[in-house]
Order: structure tokens, then sequence, then C-alpha cells
């Protein structure tokens, strides 16, 4: 399981997403960016930055490491703004936390450069968790220490959303041509051939029992939160071995 803490004070809102993070302060005396529970895009946004979170790092790549906070809500109640008060109040109990990089920069593809090693295994791996927001728009990439780090997967897995047609959905291809590293000439064939071994139903298995029981809890067409965790687990493990033959767009 996640390592679980308690927010102990709201710094500032983050506004840069669209999802409204806050900065906070924990009872680990650590520094975390608050994904709220209680924002518009609901639990099944935390559930896939942990899902995603942890399968990038078991993978190998550079990704903060996630928490669990426990919110009171009362913790922000000097907060002047309105919306923030709302989410706040809509957020008590469990939401998900991830390290706040200090001094990380936003990934300028004009200002650093990939090799196509890297951008290749990050291509893949957008793929495989089908992340449509990792645009030259906004790439949700950080150079921090030199090094290039993922962050914000909330908007991967679009099959969550309707999970009688995950099946079909799960099987479509990946345009990559708006990709933040598509530029860099990613080689996406090694990539697979190093990464797609390693997704396994054990490694999967692993990955989604991060995610809190309650979360998962009541989900239509579900006996119990395992069910819906083998479910995601499913159309990842069916994506792994075949994707990198269906990424369009990085020719």
């Amino acid at each position: 399981m996640l390592k679980e803490v308690i927010a102990t004070r709201f710094i500032t809102p983050l506004r840069e997403g669209g999802s409204l993070p806050g900065l906070v302060e924990t009872d680990d005396f650590g520094t975390y960016v608050l994904k709220f529970r209680g924002a518009g895009q609901g639990r099944k946004t935390l559930v896939a930055e942990v899902v995603c979170g942890e399968l990038a790092r078991r993978l190998g790549f550079r990704t903060p490491r996630l928490v669990t906070i426990e919110l009171d809500p009362v913790i922000g109640l000097g907060e002047p703004e309105q919306q923030v008060q709302e989410l706040l109040r809509a957020s008590g109990g469990t939401n998900l936390g991830m390290d706040f990089l200090s001094g990380a920069l936003g990934f300028d593809p004009l200002a650093f450069t990939v090799s196509p090693a890297e951008a290749g295994r990050i291509v893949w791996f957008d793929a495989l968790v089908n992340n449509v927001d990792r645009s030259w728009r906004n790439p949700n990439l950080l150079m921090w220490h030199g090094d290039l780090w993922l962050i914000d997967h909330g908007a991967t897995m679009i099959w969550q959303h309707n999970w009688p047609g995950a099946e079909t959905s799960a099987a479509r291809p990946y345009d990559a041509s708006d990709h933040a590293l598509a530029p860099f000439g990613p080689d996406v064939s090694t990539a697979a051939a190093e990464l797609a071994p390693r997704v396994t139903e054990d490694l999967l298995a692993e990955v989604t029992a991060e995610i809190p029981d309650e979360w998962l809890e009541g989900e239509p067409g579900f006996e119990d939160p395992d069910d819906l965790r083998r479910a995601y687990a499913r159309p990842l493990l069916a994506r792994a071995a075949v994707i990198h033959e269906r990424i369009e767009g990085t020719k």
C-alpha cells in the first residue's frame, strides 16, 4: 500500500493544472502536491494516477513518489478563494499526494534535448496507458536535477470511464503525432523489446494493489475492489504485447 500521511497545513493552490491541485505540508514533514478527490474528474483520476505512476516507477521511469493524504477540510479555512474552499469541503478523507519537486522546470522541447532511446521509452509507455495529455502544448514533463520526470497521469486509461466498452477502447491505436517527444525520433521498437516483457500479470497485480479500496468501492458491474483491480490490469496486459505496432505519428 502507498504510504499514508496526514495533511497539517494547506500552503497554496497550484493554478497550472486543470484540476487545481494544492500544495500541502504533512505530518512526515514532507511537502506534496495534493490531488483532490472532490475535483471534477473524481476518484477515477486518482486511480489513474496511482496505476500509471506506480507502473512507470516499476518500469524504471522517474516519477514523483506517491502517498495517500488524509485531509481535514478545516486546514484550509483561511484560503480566500471560493473554488478552493469548495474543493477542500468536498475532499475530506483520503486524497492523493505526490512529492513536490522543488525547483523543477517545465519541459520545453526547444530548450532541452532527449535521446531517441529515452523518447521511445516514454512514447511507448504513454501508448500503453493511452496518455492523451503529453502533447507539445502541455507536456506534463519536468526537468529536475538534469533528468526528465513524468507527472500528471490522470487523463490516461480512458476505457475506465466506460467499462462495457473497455476492450474495444483499449484495442485502438495510439496517435503520437502531437506527443511532446515526437520530434526527437523516438525509438519505440527498442523500448517495446525492453519494456513489454516486464508488464506481467504479477506486476500489474502489485501495481493495482496500491489503489485504496475506498476509491474502488461501489463501481457498477463489479463485485468488490479486487474485481475492479483485475479489470484495470487486463487492458494493460493486452496492450503491452502489441501497442508498439499501433503507434501512429512518430515517423
